[in-house]
């Protein structure tokens, strides 16, 4: 183990904004959920330090760990959902970041054990079909390596399904998961989870048998933002050039 910081500033300042824009966006209370990342070519993983609040978080709080745990510098304690993470990265290759969170309407989803059905093109805009629900633990499960085993419900409950496309999951009795890319896109597929699953609690409360909203339409919407058909949005020059000057005006209007 070393005794000083090694690096990284990049992966701990993304993965702290992350953290705190969990916090800010309502999804949970006090310190219960964590956001990490990683860094592929390295076999680094940053994440949220265990207990800390997220208002005292800065980057340099940010823990990193190897793939299999094991701390890389001396200080603060990663979260106690690392293992879990772990297995994640682990078992999708392709994922770059993991949030997770005790959001109320998702929380709920996991609680009763049940999937979170598309219903609706703003589920479909994100999420390519329902959104899965892992199995109970069994009490083996718990007694063992427990945040590793989470981990391993999760991946369980994707078999046959594309993580890229469906980049959440209901932990029975737990909460949700997300994942993407980068820290931000899987803190913003938290918010949209959760803003899914407070319109469908609402859909059932007004239509107790509403049905899944019809595959061709959902897939319409899903492959209108995702994939190499994909038609939403702006792309080059002038997408880039509108993105800049938005930061400006949004600089001029703070100040």
């Amino acid at each position: 183990m070393t005794h000083r910081p090694i690096g990284f500033e990049a992966l701990r300042q993304a993965v702290c904004e992350a953290n705190r824009e969990l916090d800010l966006r309502g999804l949970l209370i006090y310190t219960w959920g964590n956001v990490s990342a990683i860094d592929r070519d390295a076999g680094v993983v940053a994440i949220k330090p265990s207990g800390v609040p997220y208002e005292e978080l800065t980057s340099r709080h940010m823990v990193l760990v190897d793939l299999f745990g094991k701390p890389l510098e001396e200080g603060l304690r990663p979260s106690s959902d690392t293992p879990t993470h772990l297995e994640l990265y682990r078992s999708f290759p392709k994922i770059g970041a993991v949030a997770h969170s005790h959001s109320l309407f998702a929380t709920a989803f996991a609680q009763a054990r049940t999937p979170l059905p598309c219903l609706g093109t703003t589920h479909a805009d994100r999420f390519a079909g329902p959104i899965p629900a892992t199995r109970l633990l069994t009490a083996e499960e718990v007694d063992g390596d427990y945040e590793k085993n989470t981990g391993k419900v999760i991946v369980e409950a994707f078999h046959g399904l594309d993580p890229a496309a469906v980049p959440a999951v209901l932990v029975a009795g737990h909460g949700p998961f997300t994942w993407g890319d980068t820290p931000a896109e899987a803190v913003r597929n938290s918010v949209i989870l959760e803003r899914v699953a407070r319109m469908a609690t609402i859909t059932y409360g007004l239509a107790p048998d509403a049905a899944p909203l019809p595959e061709w339409i959902s897939r319409r919407h899903f492959s209108r933002k995702h994939g190499p058909g994909a038609s939403y949005g702006q792309t080059g020059t002038r997408c880039s050039e509108a993105a800049r000057g938005q930061k400006r005006r949004a600089g001029r209007s703070r100040s």
